[in-house]
């Protein structure tokens, strides 16, 4: 019985693509930077060296030898006090090698869009992300894995059709 690779090992793994579609307007506000940032938005830089976090150093990696690594978010405006918190650290993702981009809610009405968060690896498999009301990783069970062919059409589509509509980080500013 092979086991499943990990959520970086997802990563490794990857040959072409990893895309992402988050589609809430609060995660993880329990994390530590977030509240150092709430509590003093100039306490938390927009830019470091891409090794300072784990996240980054695998973004810069994974990217340096070709996979293509987007990300799209689809938000409320105005944004909750977490996704201007991301929008400040977004440019940390963008040195590491990650694609960005942005699209207010309002404009993604007429999308059909899976139910939860996803990462689509290499366009094969789609790993749906679970979360609380809160933000937080749901405890029974934050992930669910897929390769079924009509999640991944459904997936991938929904994701191109939102990247097509969306703002690049460099170019959308908070409203």
């Amino acid at each position: 019985m092979t086991e499943e690779p990990t959520f970086e090992g997802l990563f490794r793994q990857a040959k072409h693509s990893a895309v992402h579609l988050e589609m809430r307007d609060g995660y993880m506000r329990s994390d530590s930077e977030f509240i150092s940032w709430s509590q003093d938005p100039l306490s938390v830089p927009p830019r470091c060296a891409p090794d300072s976090r784990p996240w980054l150093s695998l973004m810069k990696e994974i990217t340096g030898r070709g996979v293509v690594v987007r990300r799209t978010r689809i938000f409320s405006e105005p944004m909750s006090d977490y996704l201007r918190f991301e929008h400040h650290l977004t440019p940390r993702n963008v040195e590491a090698g990650e694609q960005v981009r942005w699209l207010p809610r309002r404009k993604a009405s007429d999308l059909a869009l899976p139910g939860n968060d996803f990462w689509l690896f290499d366009n094969s498999l789609v790993l749906f992300l679970h979360f609380t009301g809160d933000g937080e990783l749901s405890p029974e069970g934050d992930e669910e894995r897929t390769t079924d062919p009509s999640v991944v059409r459904l997936c991938s589509t929904a994701f191109e059709t939102v990247w097509e509509r969306a703002t690049s980080h460099e170019e959308y500013r908070p409203v």
